[in-house]
């Protein structure tokens, strides 16, 4: 893809949105290959977003990405939505066509996916049942990767137990929604857990889960990246079990939007998880 003298943009829209690590993760990428551009936070408000949308082609954005608490109302505001978005009922990624249009996708189930792939490549998302504790956005990202990849049995647990259920309806599959005082014993025999909740992200409550009837060699994951290691992580990491963190998550579904702007595939580098490592 040619880009002439365009200064590229790109941006994440979001409120808040200054915490984010995405404009240091695509900034190193433009920088890495030679791209002269700039990826941007833009604080935007929930009544906003519209206005904010349809100013992209003007302003000479490639696109952006979608955080709290778009990624849902965006969804009837793009001009053509990726079928894996509207699945999971969430997008996290614009791209600006040629004649100005926007085009909607969601890089989630991807990201997650990839993240488990690198820590452990023969992983295999039919090898037992899986455990996934919350029925939020990350959630619906999560269970649609794992019916993707083959699972076969997903236990769906969360504190309210009617949204897991509805989710359960929605998305089908194997997913079976089980009540919050099960989830203890939901994780005997398990291959898998995913904690898909804030709980354990810096400033919220740990997740009360009691792993003593996980097998010790069931993979952990956290969709949390802040902190790298969450409490139900280090309690895994002590018992054996082999941890994945959410962080991974957060560099591969960054991947395909960046292409989807920019015409190049990035790849997660040791150098640049460093780099996002240090500010985490």
């Amino acid at each position: 893809m040619a880009h002439g003298d365009r200064f590229l943009l790109a941006g994440l829209m979001g409120w808040p949105v200054m915490h984010s690590r995405s404009p240091a993760l695509h900034n190193y990428w433009l920088a890495q290959h030679k791209l002269a551009g700039s990826y941007l936070p833009l604080a935007i408000k929930a009544d906003g977003l519209s206005a904010a949308l349809r100013a992209l082609p003007a302003l000479g954005f490639a696109g952006c990405n979608l955080t709290i608490p778009h990624k849902e109302a965006a969804l009837d505001l793009v001009d053509t939505l990726d079928p894996l978005a509207r699945r999971i009922g969430a997008m996290n990624c614009v791209v600006v066509a040629a004649d100005g249009s926007l085009a909607g996708y969601n890089h989630d189930a991807f990201g997650y996916v990839q993240s488990i792939l690198e820590a452990k490549p023969d992983w295999r998302a039919d090898a037992g049942p899986t455990v996934v504790i919350g029925a939020g956005g990350g959630a619906r990202a999560v269970l649609v990767s794992l019916i993707d990849r083959g699972a076969r049995e997903i236990r769906l647990v969360n504190r309210t137990p009617s949204r897991a259920q509805a989710l359960a309806r929605e998305l089908g599959g194997p997913i079976r929604a089980l009540p919050w005082d099960d989830r203890h014993a939901a994780l005997e025999d398990a291959a898998m857990l995913v904690n898909t909740t804030n709980q354990g992200m810096t400033g919220e409550p740990p997740l009360q889960l009691a792993l003593d009837a996980l097998p010790a060699r069931a993979l952990v994951s956290d969709i949390v990246y802040i902190p790298r290691e969450t409490p139900l992580l280090a309690a895994a990491r002590r018992r054996g079990n082999p941890t994945v963190n959410g962080l991974g998550m957060l560099l591969h579904q960054a991947r395909p939007a960046f292409h989807g702007w920019f015409g190049i595939m990035p790849e997660v580098t040791p150098e640049l998880r460093a780099m996002i490592e240090a500010t985490t």
